[in-house]
């Protein structure tokens, strides 16, 4: 097989508004659909973040059950050029990096929660290249 991406990819939450709140008007992601009492979904790049309620998706009889519990962790990716101005709008937000970490090549990544206590991470293209 060959794959071209990860089309989607979903956390689990405790409350919609709030992650409208946060994904869309402070990461400034689109909401592509929200329907009440079970999920919110966002643009992000060409891909998708699912923000699903997992007292809803846990039960589902139209599709595959699925919920999680924890800290999920998730990555977004900004143009190399654009990481520190990105991680200066996250700091300007309010959004505090909880650590920064160096990796090859003396690439950065910047780790940062959300409400719910994600672990969300601002990475530069290319940090995962050859």
């Amino acid at each position: 097989m060959k794959y071209s991406q990860i089309k989607e990819t979903c956390l689990y939450i405790s409350d919609l508004d709030l992650a409208e709140e946060f994904y869309h008007h402070i990461l400034e992601m689109p909401v592509i659909s929200k329907v009440e009492g079970r999920h919110i979904f966002f643009r992000c790049g060409t891909s998708v973040l699912l923000c699903f309620l997992p007292s809803i998706t846990k039960n589902e009889d139209k599709l595959p059950p699925h919920y999680a519990r924890g800290k999920q962790h998730i990555a977004f990716e900004v143009d190399k050029r654009d990481y520190l101005k990105s991680k200066s709008e996250l700091l300007q937000k309010g959004i505090t990096i909880t650590h920064e970490q160096e990796w090859v090549k003396g690439q950065k990544s910047a780790y940062f929660e959300d409400p719910f206590g994600h672990v969300l991470e601002l990475v530069p293209h290319g940090i995962w290249e050859k």
